[in-house]
């Protein structure tokens, strides 16, 4: 219960012997008065709950005494001893007690109020915080050996409060860095230097006057922590609301070293550590709003910490390191000269030499954050097309149950485990209901493989057509099916028992955009393999979306003329949605249902495991019990404890984050963005795709749709600069692949697209 201004004048006249104005002020967890005295002297009355331990208040008393020596003494608040000479003056009101205390006023506007900032008031900041530090190196009190929320080295509090954000992006940020604190910072905290430090140079409590720091206030969150937190605290704080956040920190810290030397580790540390005070606070408002809190106190940073932490992630963690230790005159951890030609040496010594690298100028890709890449020499990309990282790189809830389970059992499908049937049951809830038997692998390749296996044995044939430049893996059977690959340079040619039917595509086929029968008119095709072959085909296998074929949609109604066509002649059809699946098209959760049809198996790879090496095919009981012939089927890791948690977590992560929807309104925009691009720039002919599956074709002449292909790679090349990572696809070459994690945003596309029309602009 609040004490008023007249109940506080009457104990200042009291126990002070002083008569007084009383003006209230905003506090977070003490009740703060601003009292003036007949002669115009101003001080600060704090009256404190029993909640506060007497022994931290002594604390906070004895910090000021033990600073009363230092060269930063007059930064700091006085204490003002009561007509019996004491420090504290215990206070009662409604049978609680409280007790007060008046400290001396520093004059000073607020950091966050100070409009202009320049580099030497963010050293300086840096300057007077080492001076502290390294006065206060010697003190201590038992007091201050406490757990605190706000003591960053306990970070790892904060997960208990992630469910609190409502917003899946923020919740999803938050948690990769507590993630990151846990994987960079944990392991070596217990090394670092520690002392008792302030623990809350926030933009509130650090005073400005004439361009210099004069004070610092609010003794309250003291603790003994770290060191180096309270420098990353300050940098924190100092970087809010600023347009070169990297450089706000790196002056602070500059000060800071000159002034009380950091080591190299700690140095190293605080971009971790800035980040993990970010989610102390977010996690804490969240969790204050959660139970209807109306203290503005409880949310006064919020906005600008996710703005930080939004900014922070596009911040290479490298970099960060290497421009804080340059300001310190530390040893560089980044040497931009340095090239990579004894590590690609030993790659073509090793590694086979037909394994390809992306770029003119390769990436060494050290470290993934959700949509962005981190390479060795500081660069920041966004991941514009590796469709694995479905749900994100290192996305946090995905990690966390990956290591549970590699943590507590990983074995195979002869022991029963819950897993394994829990993740079957929860694929088989996104299918249609016919598709009810899973088998599960360890690569899109293996499970497609083992689809035409399994045709083979349901139907007592061979035969096998597929779409042409279409791609299916790297296994033999997959390979032999996979007219990308046979076809092309180091092809072993077509198999007599593989049939190409024509690819159905809308922008250089015979059937166009403005054909309303042009889906039944490629399916002919079909039909008419089928007609030659009667009786042999075992099965027509085609992606619900043609990747390398060119980044195409199926035209309408073209797989219900097909699967028709193909049962009508016994055969099984087989819906490839390894690139496809998974919510990425964004209307529909699969590609086939983007037709409206329901095939007879169905192959899933690539994002069902984020990376983590895991595939599937589901099939009908009736395809499955033909499977069952006699002969075991048995995968080593097919089906694993530690694939099945990944895979179940994916899936829950996609649909408990809103991924589908957020595929289809991002893609949209994306697409959007980009057909604008078709208007000014007569290099990109044709946009096409659903939802975060996108191609855009280029050629030099709409006319004679000639293919682009040295321009589109230098526009893969250009954007790269730009840290936008993309590549090309299609029989031709001349089309922009994009098909970034899910994760990728509305902002990302923006920004993309804004840089694409400067490329486009050069060409």
């Amino acid at each position: 219960m609040e004490f008023t201004a007249h109940e506080v004048k009457e104990l200042v006249q009291k126990n002070y012997l002083l008569a007084v104005e009383v003006d209230t002020l905003q506090g977070y967890d003490e009740f703060n008065y601003k009292i003036t005295d007949a002669s115009g002297r101003k001080f600060i009355l704090k009256i404190t709950g029993e909640e506060k331990r007497y022994s931290f208040l002594d604390a906070q008393l004895r910090i000021l005494d033990h600073l009363t020596v230092s060269p930063v003494a007059w930064k700091f608040q006085q204490i003002l001893r009561n007509k019996n000479r004491q420090e504290l003056t215990p206070v009662f009101k409604n049978g609680k007690q409280y007790y007060l205390r008046i400290l001396t006023w520093l004059d000073g506007e607020c950091w966050a109020q100070v409009r202009q900032k320049t580099k030497e008031l963010y050293t300086g900041l840096g300057s007077f915080l080492g001076k502290t530090d390294e006065s206060m190196q010697d003190f201590e009190h038992d007091a201050l050996h406490r757990h605190y929320v706000w003591d960053i080295s306990t970070a790892m509090d904060a997960n208990r409060f992630l469910h609190c954000i409502p917003d899946h992006e923020k919740r999803r940020l938050a948690g990769y860095f507590l993630l990151a604190f846990e994987t960079e910072v944990v392991p070596v905290l217990a090394t670092l230097r520690h002392a008792c430090i302030h623990n809350d140079a926030n933009d509130y409590n650090v005073l400005v006057k004439d361009g210099e720091v004069s004070g610092l206030i609010d003794l309250g969150d003291m603790v003994y922590t770290a060191l180096v937190n309270n420098v990353a605290i300050a940098c924190t704080y100092a970087m809010l609301n600023t347009p070169d956040p990297l450089q706000a920190a790196t002056w602070v810290i500059q000060g800071y070293h000159a002034a009380f030397p950091l080591t190299e580790q700690e140095t190293d540390l605080i971009y971790y550590l800035i980040a993990a005070r970010l989610c102390i606070s977010v996690t804490q408002s969240a969790w204050q709003a959660s139970l209807g809190s109306d203290n503005g106190h409880h949310f006064v940073t919020e906005q600008h910490a996710w703005q930080l932490l939004d900014q922070l992630i596009k911040i290479n963690p490298i970099k960060a390191a290497d421009t804080f230790r340059k300001a310190c005159g530390m040893t560089p951890l980044i040497n931009a000269n340095e090239d990579y030609a004894p590590l690609l040496q030993e790659r073509k010594t090793f590694v086979g030499k037909n394994l390809s690298i992306s770029y003119r100028q390769p990436l060494k890709i050290v470290k993934g954050a959700l949509q962005y890449l981190y390479d060795d020499k500081g660069g920041t990309f966004i991941d514009c097309v590796n469709n694995v990282s479905h749900v994100g790189h290192c996305h946090p809830v995905v990690v966390k149950a990956m290591q549970r389970q590699i943590a507590t059992l990983n074995t195979n499908t002869r022991y029963l485990n819950d897993h394994l049937v829990e993740f079957a049951k929860a694929l088989h809830r996104t299918l249609p209901s016919r598709l009810s038997v899973c088998y599960f692998t360890n690569s899109g390749s293996e499970a497609n493989d083992l689809a035409i296996r399994m045709s083979r044995h349901f139907t007592g044939r061979k035969d096998v057509i597929v779409l042409d430049h279409a791609y299916h893996g790297t296994s033999t059977v997959a390979i032999e099916m996979s007219p990308y690959k046979f076809d092309g340079k180091g092809g072993f040619g077509q198999m007599p028992y593989v049939h190409k039917a024509d690819s159905p595509d809308l922008y250089r086929g015979p059937f166009g955009y403005n054909d309303p029968r042009a889906g039944e008119k490629y399916a002919e095709s079909v039909q008419s393999i089928l007609t030659q072959n009667k009786g042999k085909v075992a099965a027509f296998i085609c992606e619900t979306l043609l990747g390398v074929g060119g980044q195409i949609p199926l035209p309408d109604n073209y797989l219900k003329a097909v699967y028709s066509h193909v049962r009508e002649a016994g055969g099984v059809c087989i819906a490839d949605e390894v690139q496809v699946g998974f919510g990425r098209v964004g209307e529909k959760f699969w590609g086939f249902e983007l037709q409206g049809v329901e095939p007879d198996i169905v192959v899933l790879g690539k994002p069902i495991g984020n990376g983590h090496p895991l595939a599937a095919v589901v099939v009908t009981q009736e395809i499955a019990d033909a499977f069952n012939n006699g002969m075991e089927y048995f995968n080593t890791f097919g089906g694993n404890p530690v694939s099945m948690a990944t895979g179940r977590v994916v899936l829950d992560v996609i649909q408990s984050e809103g991924m589908q929807q957020h595929a289809l309104e991002t893609g949209n925009f994306l697409m959007e963005g980009l057909r604008g691009l078709m208007d000014k720039h007569p290099v990109i002919s044709d946009v096409r795709g659903h939802g975060l599956f996108v191609g855009a074709e280029m050629v030099k002449d709409r006319t004679t749709k000639e293919p682009a292909v040295d321009e589109i790679n230098r526009v893969v090349e250009k954007m790269k600069e730009r840290g936008f990572l993309l590549s090309t696809d299609g029989p031709l070459y001349n089309v922009l692949k994009i098909k970034p994690p899910l994760v990728f945003s509305r902002d990302n596309a923006a920004e993309m697209v804004r840089c694409l029309d400067e490329v486009l602009s050069t060409l």
